[in-house]
């Protein structure tokens, strides 16, 4: 299940953009689309239509992936897409989907453990459950562990960099972008997003 915060206030307000998707990550300044477009070569459409959202539907549909913000509602004193501006955060029930849904094992984070990013969200959710995430891997993408009953198994969740453009600073200050970069000088910030996730997808 892939897990992330909330859309831009936009969507909401009913105020789309020229090119956005009136669905899941569907901003025209998003990656998340264009990264699993270029994985799966699905030629995918980017356009405020009810064919842009059947092709995004039936593409989760046929690789069986859930789709989740963890955020069910939130106000903002300054109207942006920003995490860290959202205020009296609300948090959808993740542990009672995971139980709702036992097929789901893996939860990817379209972001890491900053403030009001959905790892530092769903931490905060697991606490007060008395569930604790267990490191398995430190570096970026950091990945973690739980145990879950009912039924009793082991949920493992990838924090990925976020697919925004305000991540690009984070990705460029990296040493395995920067390494590759060294190497392939056309190499940037979205190959990198696309090397990344295609390794969890």
């Amino acid at each position: 299940m892939i897990v992330g915060t909330l859309p831009p206030p936009r969507f909401t307000q009913g105020e789309l953009k020229s090119g956005d998707v009136n669905f899941c990550y569907g901003s025209r300044d998003g990656q998340l689309w264009r990264i699993l477009d270029t994985i799966f070569d699905l030629n995918l459409s980017y356009e405020t239509s009810e064919k842009a959202i059947e092709e995004r539907k039936q593409f989760l549909l046929e690789r069986r992936i859930a789709i989740c913000d963890i955020v069910a509602s939130a106000r903002r004193q300054k109207v942006d897409a920003s995490d860290l501006g959202m205020k009296d955060i609300e948090l959808r029930d993740i542990i009672g989907y995971l139980r709702e849904y036992p097929n789901i094992n893996t939860l990817l984070f379209t972001g890491g453990n900053s403030a009001n990013g959905p790892e530092y969200l769903f931490r905060k959710q697991i606490k007060e459950q008395g569930l604790h995430l267990k490191a398995v891997v430190t570096e970026v993408p950091r990945i973690h562990e739980f145990q879950l009953d009912l039924p009793r198994r082991t949920i493992r969740t990838v924090s990925l960099t976020a697919p925004s453009g305000a991540a690009n600073r984070a990705v460029g200050s990296m040493e395995t972008y920067k390494a590759i970069k060294a190497t392939r000088p056309e190499f940037n910030t979205f190959d990198f997003r696309v090397m990344q996730y295609k390794s969890y997808f």
